[in-house]
């Protein structure tokens, strides 16, 4: 007979509202999770809780699929020349083969419209920047979920984060037979790892994880940390003049400020939200840093909502645990710092995992 102490906890030294919630039942989790952001947006010395605007999400979700393609090529050439004009340069790559654009700023569907050379208005070098741009998006989705394999051992995350990435695409990427070629792969993948989960599958046709996974295990080059917070230091400021030309006032921090104009957070990214709490250089206020650690955390808080309602939705409970390590794997080092997402807080995710799906398996062998 196997005994199960449930007095252990294994989100222990989680902190805050998630160790004490932990212990509940997952409902109760969400509840604390939800009193946890009233309580930061709410409370007289707490700063806006500036977390993603509707506009903003809207902006960040759609990827053109309510134009027709043509139009969706017009306005991607428009943007290109813009960019092109800005640079002073005359393609995407100057003389030493390096980026005079920004291609980040492109939704995937113009990326793969350019990739394809929808219309024929696209130059090789174009094309050529495009799919690489597509290849960097596919491994950056894969990313979060190798970090976690390499923690649990388990690989079917890697294939479930791949289906999700390919079913984001546009109608016209969808349409191509590579798409459904991959997709099928991706499906045969995730039943491989259902019944094997250690062990990556292999000799799946068409299987785009196997090539990933086969590509040298290194370290993307990013940028310091300096340079980050240089970066939106900039670009803050940028906001404050914007706000007086408007005849504004002073950029604000906090929502029951009468007068200035509001920051806003919306398009700034976890590390640079980073940068910008930890102040390592002196260059921010203490309301900055203190506005920027409530949307940090608004955002955790967020993606551990997630992954509570994916284990719901499953019936699996280790999805859970698989959540929140995804979310710590796509953290850069200063985001865990300043989230206080420790090594003890990984280990207690990774022991909780593996002990709930070891009673998952009792409970399907009894």
């Amino acid at each position: 007979m196997t005994s199960v102490n449930t007095g252990l906890n294994p989100y222990a030294n989680y902190g805050s509202a998630y160790a004490r919630a932990a212990a509940t039942a997952q409902p109760s989790l969400a509840n604390a999770l939800n009193s946890n952001e009233s309580a930061s947006s709410s409370s007289p010395d707490a700063a806006t809780n500036l977390t993603l605007s509707d506009a903003a999400r809207a902006k960040l979700a759609s990827s053109g699929s309510d134009k027709d393609i043509a139009t969706v090529i017009t306005d991607l050439r428009a943007k290109l020349a813009a960019q092109y004009v800005a640079a002073k340069a005359i393609g995407p790559l100057d003389n030493n083969g390096k980026l005079t654009i920004d291609l980040s700023t492109l939704d995937r569907r113009s990326l793969y419209a350019m990739a394809t050379n929808n219309g024929g208005t696209f130059t090789a070098d174009e094309q050529t920047v495009a799919k690489a741009e597509l290849g960097n998006r596919f491994n950056a989705a894969l990313a979060p979920a190798t970090g976690t394999a390499k923690l649990t051992g388990d690989f079917s995350g890697i294939y479930t984060a791949a289906l999700d990435y390919l079913d984001a695409a546009g109608s016209e990427e969808k349409a191509s037979a590579s798409w459904s070629a991959q997709r099928e792969a991706m499906l045969k993948g995730i039943q491989a790892t259902e019944q094997t989960p250690t062990k990556a599958p292999s000799g799946i046709a068409n299987d785009p994880v196997a090539a990933y996974l086969a590509q040298p295990d290194t370290t993307t080059p990013v940028q310091d940390i300096a340079t980050v917070a240089k970066s939106v230091r900039a670009a803050l400021d940028a906001q404050a003049k914007a706000a007086q030309e408007a005849g504004k006032g002073e950029l604000v921090y906090d929502s029951r400020r009468k007068t200035g104009q509001l920051a806003d957070f919306s398009a700034v990214d976890n590390r640079s939200l980073s940068a910008i709490s930890l102040n390592q250089d002196g260059l921010f206020s203490k309301e900055e840093s203190f506005a920027a650690k409530q949307v940090l955390d608004s955002r955790n808080r967020t993606s551990i909502l997630e992954a509570l309602q994916a284990s719901q939705k499953s019936g699996d409970p280790s999805q859970f645990s698989l959540g929140i390590l995804n979310t710590y794997s796509a953290m850069s080092d200063e985001e865990r710092t300043a989230s206080n997402w420790t090594p003890s807080f990984r280990d207690n995710a990774v022991a909780s995992y593996k002990s709930t799906n070891h009673i998952l398996s009792l409970l399907k062998s009894g």
